[in-house]
């Protein structure tokens, strides 16, 4: 209860506030989480100052406390998920919804986040994948440089800035099958090229503290991985900032096997140098005894001490530990905050097919059949992890389209997301629910179907074995479909999804995640034309669950025309990179220069894009290079740079990439990084299977 906390602050028991609660949050006797909770504690300022006022004034040196939360996707205001905001390849737009963010939280006390998560992930089976920005290092480690600055600010000592965490260190996304918290067994080559670069990226934009992972890593935990955590993350990459645990981590070293008991997980956490033990309270009941038998050396808890005080002195809580309890009343979802919010979701939509050009739809459609479980659930639409977000706050599509076209636009949900396992009256409700579907489609102009998943279907141990449209959407979907009235699908999911029947038979698709509080008039913006969608898939579409993992950047083979199903092609639905635009761009004049470089030499690649469409739009040209051959198997393809542009009607832009020797460096048979004289090939163009094609050839001298 809440006395509990305030004495432990007053007897100075406690050093900072992770996600704690005083009730909704379910333990097993071992005290390890069991379940979601949104009465967590640092969402109250008042209780938070009152908290903070106990160990400054009243505990016996006076520290003050350190309080963190989950701030993945907006604190209050929500913005989309992060799988969504990195469709708009806009790390600019993606660092102000950090901004915003940190904003909000910081004025609730919240002064440090678990994120950006920068986890690559290949398996959408894998419920995380939509905290991440999906499958490429390159595009991660850019998005999670925008997030870290966005959250860290300028200083974080000022007062409106949150100590970001880079997540899940490391390969957490490479969990055995998808399935969270699994074993993760990948060459430390891969961990190296694929895992390691985005916390790099992450170090390298200041980002303050780093989290270690639940799972294994080639035989060693995480949170005890002393190669891992000591040696590459301190030693290599000059890492001097904090490094805490995940949520019972250090406790369930014992469940993997690898400690005895939490004396000894305990003892392998600070030897690895994790300074902040989360929730598993092996450091709160043992450190202390194992300093005493000699067993850990009492300059490790010096450090890691230091290292908490030294983020504290750095975020300013020494001189100014208290927070104004008023202002977050006064900038919780304010105007500017969700006009970055809606801009944001606009940003984030991807059009995965509009054949004949069925979007837009005119500005008056006549009569509208809005169609599914996800057009009007407010709470499905901010996806997981909502910190202080509020279903009340968010606009969903139905009232949205109801307010931009009045009565001509009509409602039936048809089904549910998830049909309960069970009772032959509940299957009878369901026919009658598409049945009434089927009767308002063929009393419309347009039906516009929203399906897909909802919020608890994505997030932390929210796998999935199946891609499918979860219950018996594909049903409602096929039975509007076959009423010949034209249909558009709108996606809102947190995974990319195996939706083969619906790309083959509805003319236009709709990716649009969960957008968040402005997802509503973001989605209607699109529908009706008065945003033109420009972002493009961080990630790709399997066809069927039986293809993954599919990434774009996998790596040759011996035997590449046989190496494939029986049943069905390698290729994708829809390749990463993928999305289109209501217009279109073209791409001419390719060029690189040097003609002849050296392995020295800056190489600039430029080539013309041109919106020979009638409309204004924005288009993300990407930059992709193929090493023909290396003294290690290179990947087919890999992404090295991108840019979003906005072009008028007609406007052309010559636009220029510069690669640097660092970017075509390999790391050889030895592990030593260095680049190679040879061929490469160049694809520069609009995803990662389009654009023209080009190519150079590095001398040694």
């Amino acid at each position: 209860d809440e006395q509990r906390f305030l004495t432990a602050a007053r007897e100075g028991r406690i050093g900072s506030l992770l996600n704690v609660a005083f009730d909704g949050v379910k333990v097993d006797a071992d005290g390890v989480y069991q379940e979601d909770s949104s009465q967590f504690f640092a969402k109250d300022p008042e209780r938070t100052n009152k908290l903070q006022r106990e160990a400054v004034e009243n505990s016996r040196l006076g520290i003050p406390l350190l309080f963190a939360h989950d701030v993945i996707h907006g604190y209050r205001t929500t913005f989309p998920v992060p799988l969504a905001e990195a469709c708009s390849w806009d790390p600019e737009q993606v660092e102000r919804s950090a901004r915003v963010a940190a904003i909000e939280a910081s004025a609730a006390g919240i002064r440090w986040t678990f994120c950006p998560m920068i986890d690559i992930a290949r398996d959408p089976r894998w419920g995380r994948i939509v905290e991440g920005s999906g499958e490429d290092p390159h595009l991660q480690s850019v998005m999670a440089t925008a997030r870290v600055r966005g959250f860290q600010g300028e200083d974080l000592a000022d007062p409106e800035s949150v100590l970001a965490a880079a997540k899940h260190y490391l390969g957490y996304g490479a969990a055995e099958g998808g399935r969270d918290y699994n074993t993760v067994d990948v060459s430390e080559r891969t961990l190296r090229e694929i895992y390691l670069p985005p916390f790099q990226a992450a170090l390298d934009a200041g980002c303050g503290s780093v989290m270690v992972a639940f799972n294994e890593i080639n035989g060693v935990p995480a949170s005890g991985d002393a190669w891992a955590v000591r040696k590459l993350l301190r030693g290599e990459m000059g890492f001097d900032g904090l490094i805490v645990s995940d949520w019972g981590s250090i406790w369930e070293m014992t469940r993997h096997r690898s400690s005895v008991d939490l004396v000894d997980a305990t003892e392998q956490a600070i030897e690895a140098t994790v300074d902040v033990d989360m929730e598993s309270y092996g450091y709160a009941r043992h450190l202390a005894e194992l300093v005493e038998q000699g067993r850990v050396p009492e300059q490790l808890v010096d450090d890691a001490v230091g290292r908490l005080l030294t983020v504290k002195f750095q975020l300013g809580l020494f001189d100014e530990p208290y927070i104004d309890s008023s202002l977050a009343s006064r900038i919780m979802v304010c105007d500017e905050h969700r006009t970055a919010a809606r801009e944001m979701a606009q940003k984030s939509i991807v059009l995965l097919k509009n054949e004949g050009d069925a979007l837009p739809l005119a500005k008056t459609p006549g009569k509208v059949a809005v169609i599914g479980p996800l057009a009007d659930n407010a709470e499905a639409q901010l996806g997981s992890w909502l910190a202080a977000g509020r279903k009340e706050d968010a606009i969903t599509p139905l009232a949205e389209l109801q307010k931009r076209l009045g009565d001509s636009v009509r409602y039936e949900r048809g089904v549910e997301v998830e049909e309960p396992a069970s009772e032959d009256s509940r299957a009878n409700e369901t026919d009658t629910g598409i049945a009434a579907a089927v009767a308002l489609a063929k009393d419309s102009d347009v039906a516009i179907l929203f399906v897909g998943e909802h919020d608890k279907m994505s997030g932390e141990a929210k796998s999935r074995s199946s891609l499918d449209l979860p219950g018996r959407q594909i049903e409602l979907v096929k039975a509007v479909h076959a009423t010949g009235t034209p249909c558009v699908v709108v996606l809102m999911n947190g995974r990319p999804l195996s939706i083969r029947w619906t790309d083959q038979h509805v003319p236009a698709i709709v990716e649009a995640w969960f957008l968040g509080v402005e997802a509503g008039p973001a989605i209607a913006d699109v529908l009706l034309g008065d945003f033109n969608p420009g972002g493009k898939l961080p990630v790709t579409f399997p066809q069927t669950v039986g293809q993954v993992p599919l990434y774009y950047n996998h790596k040759s083979t011996g035997r590449p025309t046989i190496s494939k199903y029986l049943d069905i092609p390698n290729k994708p639905l829809y390749p990463f990179g993928h999305g289109l635009s209501y217009t279109t761009f073209d791409y001419n004049s390719l060029e690189i220069a040097p003609a002849e470089p050296t392995i020295e030499d800056e190489i600039t690649v430029v080539a013309t894009v041109t919106n020979s469409g009638d409309r204004a739009g924005a288009e993300v040209v990407q930059l992709y290079l193929r090493d023909v051959a290396a003294s290690v198997t290179p990947p087919v393809l890999e992404l090295k740079n991108f840019r979003r542009i906005e072009l008028a009607p007609g406007e052309q832009q010559r636009v220029a990439f510069t690669l640097t020797p660092k970017q075509l460096a390999v790391r050889n048979r030895e592990g030593e990084v260095m680049v190679e004289p040879g061929q490469f090939d160049v694809l520069f163009g609009t995803s990662s299977v389009e654009g023209l094609k080009g190519s150079f050839r590095l001398q040694a001298e």
